[in-house]
């Protein structure tokens, strides 16, 4: 890789790294797990700098590459006998929005896993209907009646009316 592609790269990691580890989050990982799979991600996309930079679509390109990893991660953690240990450290009294961070990650534990993948790609990643269609590798309109269906579903989550209800 050449010093401008290095240098593009790089620009690349330091304006999507967020992105990516949110993204991760609300597909179901812990942050800690999302820092890895973003870092994971990142290290595939080196790997293949090219290709990524010569997708139609960067971003869709780069967040099926995350959706990738996490599904590899989520199959072959029963094998590996990994073991998810928080390390032990300061906590901050950040309750109200550890609650909000609850009630959204129950709410959306309440999506089956496709419609899931939908909504953080469009809401929480803020990918258009055509990327988050690349992404996937589904249609527009499937986009759209997956996501018509989550958010009916997210509407009459328990877990998001009585967080709202609490905040009155």
């Amino acid at each position: 890789m050449d010093a401008t592609a290095e240098a593009g790269f790089a620009d690349f990691v330091r304006s999507r790294w967020r992105d990516l580890v949110r993204a991760a989050i609300f597909l179901g990982a812990s942050p800690y797990e999302a820092e890895d799979l973003a870092q994971q991600t990142l290290v595939r996309c080196y790997a293949s700098w090219e290709r990524v930079t010569d997708a139609t679509n960067r971003d869709a390109y780069v967040y099926r590459m995350l959706l990738n990893q996490l599904r590899d991660a989520r199959r072959t953690r029963w094998w590996r006998g990994r073991v998810d240990a928080e390390p032990d450290g300061r906590i901050d009294d950040a309750s109200n929005q550890v609650v909000i961070a609850d009630a959204v990650h129950q709410a959306l534990a309440g999506l089956t896993k496709p419609n899931r993948d939908v909504v953080v790609l469009r809401y929480f990643v803020q990918l258009t209907e055509a990327q988050t269609a690349a992404a996937l590798g589904i249609s527009v309109g499937t986009v759209k009646s997956r996501m018509s269906r989550s958010l009916d579903r997210l509407a009459d989550s328990h877990h998001l009316i009585e967080m709202s209800e609490e905040r009155r």
